[in-house]
């Protein structure tokens, strides 16, 4: 079989975003095996608790395991302790699990983000464990430094919902256009102290129509 077919499915953008009520979370869609587009359809943004989300960059194998591992530990802490995980308490155990596995390393980069009693916060989590709360913007990925030059240069802090949704666009759609690993469509989530919302193609069409293909 060809090298490039063996490759771990990879290459991604994923963007963290706190805007003044909540988090987005968003990402494309493309998963890459070397140089083959393996998906253009590729799930990167999990619902792990009611108001927390995780987006994976790396080998997608890894990352949904560890979605799978993460909601299943959010749910039993709401079971055992009869409320809801907070944001940094879901991250500090990823971390943790992550950690205790450095030796034979998960190859993701992930983000959790969401809300919870103390507001609206991100955490970017590395493949040995690091946990790094993100006050305002945070990307990963193969697209990352172009998704930053777009995201440095317009957050602005108290962003409305509207706004935040528009500027993660905008950084994806930068990521998209010189990254290779980076394509097909965007999935982007919104998460305040209300909902968990995954937005729909439709709703997305009027913020793509605002910048240029």
């Amino acid at each position: 079989m060809p090298e490039q077919y063996q490759e771990t499915m990879k290459g991604t953008t994923t963007i963290g975003l706190v805007f003044a009520g909540g988090v987005i979370l968003a990402t494309e869609k493309r998963a890459t095996m070397g140089y083959m587009i393996a998906s253009k359809r590729a799930k990167k943004v999990y619902k792990v608790a009611d108001r927390i989300g995780m987006t994976t960059a790396g080998g997608v194998g890894d990352a949904q395991q560890l979605a799978r591992i993460l909601t299943v530990e959010c749910n039993l802490y709401q079971i055992r302790r009869s409320r809801s995980i907070t944001v940094g308490a879901s991250s500090t155990l990823l971390s943790n699990y992550l950690n205790q596995n450095r030796y034979f390393p998960y190859y993701v980069q992930l983000l959790v983000g969401g809300v919870d009693e103390h507001g609206p916060s991100v955490y970017s989590v590395d493949a040995m464990g690091g946990a790094t709360k993100e006050e305002e913007i945070v990307a990963t990925g193969s697209g990352s430094p172009m998704a930053y030059g777009v995201l440095e240069d317009r957050y602005h802090t108290g962003m409305t919902e509207d706004e935040a949704i528009d500027l993660a666009i905008r950084a994806l759609k930068a990521a998209m256009k010189r990254d290779a690993g980076s394509g097909e469509g965007i999935h982007v989530v919104v998460i305040t102290k209300d909902q968990y919302l995954e937005m729909s193609e439709d709703a997305l069409k009027k913020y793509l129509s605002k910048t240029p293909n």
